[in-house]
């Protein structure tokens, strides 16, 4: 399993140039970004600044969308990100959420996303599209052939054929294994109906740790769910709570959600937090001390996630990254190099 972590644009440079080398050092592969240009600053920008500090850790945004930028002037972002990094840039892609919603936009269509997908993947590569409302074809005589990879963000059941059919991995905004596993096997069955070689395909468990006593864990990442919650409504909203759209272990517990405060994205403040219980915070979260993190974590690998991606903005950010570093990252590079060696050996 890898090993990641996510800021939201509020963390000042100076604190996030640390944190990326003490990640990196602890056994962290990945750095991702909320990219949501008014609630917090540029996340690209930061990106960069990251990359100059970092030797082998790969960036990317979770998640951009379809609608924040002209396709090929975020083609020309990511490809001249990946070509500064030396190849260690994807992208987290989704519909669009905050980014698009706070300014009373409408995220865009899955068929959008996937067209997306192709003409950045494309024009990355080299290849020359014609899209959109582009008169003329477009073609960037400095790309390098790199094969930009792609992550989608999905809940419901057309988002996760979507990932399955056009991404490289699935990002779950969710540590419950078993939601997990049901997910996971949503996106492959996408893909696999495709004619997709899904063998490495990659899935992503996004969300809060926190290692410390429970009650205090519970109190720093209660605005995870929320979060959830809020895109587990818009599923509802369009399908129901029919189990075979989604597990009704994802929707039930929103049944006395009352609303969402968009200028609150994804904090701790946001005024809507009242329906959410206990047992749902530990269910969705990572919390404990780190044998209780080791525990699920190994949850979270039976059910398929490669990539655990912890939510970096709960508090105590310093000191979650020296526990992963000191006790529970090894564990599982121990496990892998054990696995690793056992199958060169027969």
């Amino acid at each position: 399993m890898e090993f990641g972590i996510c800021f939201k644009g509020f963390v000042e440079p100076d604190r996030a140039r640390a944190l990326v080398r003490q990640a990196e050092n602890a056994g962290f592969t990945y750095c991702w970004f909320y990219d949501s240009h008014i609630l917090w600053r540029e996340s690209f920008v930061a990106m960069a600044m990251c990359m100059e500090h970092t030797e082998n850790m790969r960036f990317g945004p979770l998640v951009t969308n379809p609608n924040s930028r002209e396709w090929s002037v975020a083609a020309s972002l990511f490809g001249s990100l990946a070509k500064q990094s030396g190849g260690r840039f994807d992208i987290g892609l989704g519909r669009g959420d905050s980014a698009v919603r706070v300014m009373g936009k409408k995220p865009s269509t899955i068929k959008r996303m996937e067209e997306f997908t192709h003409v950045v993947k494309s024009l990355i590569r080299g290849e020359e599209v014609q899209y959109g409302e582009c008169p003329e074809p477009v073609k960037f005589p400095w790309a390098n052939g790199y094969e930009l990879p792609v992550w989608i963000g999905a809940y419901g059941p057309k988002a996760l054929a979507s990932a399955g059919k056009v991404g490289d991995g699935v990002v779950l905004q969710i540590a419950e294994p078993k939601i997990v596993k049901w997910l996971a096997d949503q996106a492959k069955a996408g893909g696999d109906a495709e004619g997709r070689d899904m063998s490495n395909y990659r899935v992503m468990a996004a969300a809060p740790a926190h290692t410390g006593p429970i009650e205090e864990g519970i109190e720093k990442t209660k605005w995870f769910p929320a979060m959830v919650g809020n895109h587990v409504a818009d599923i509802v909203e369009k399908y129901g709570t029919d189990g075979d759209h989604v597990p009704t272990s994802l929707t039930d517990y929103i049944k006395n959600r009352k609303g969402y405060d968009y200028s609150k994205h994804g904090q701790s403040d946001n005024p809507y937090l009242d329906f959410i219980t206990e047992d749902i915070v530990k269910s969705f979260c990572v919390l404990g001390t780190p044998d209780e993190h080791i525990a699920k974590l190994r949850e979270l690998e039976a059910a398929g996630t490669t990539q655990f991606n912890i939510y970096l903005d709960s508090g105590d950010e310093e000191k979650i990254i020296a526990d992963y570093g000191e006790k529970i990252i090894p564990v599982f590079q121990q496990e892998a190099a054990a696995k690793k060696a056992s199958l060169a050996a027969s």
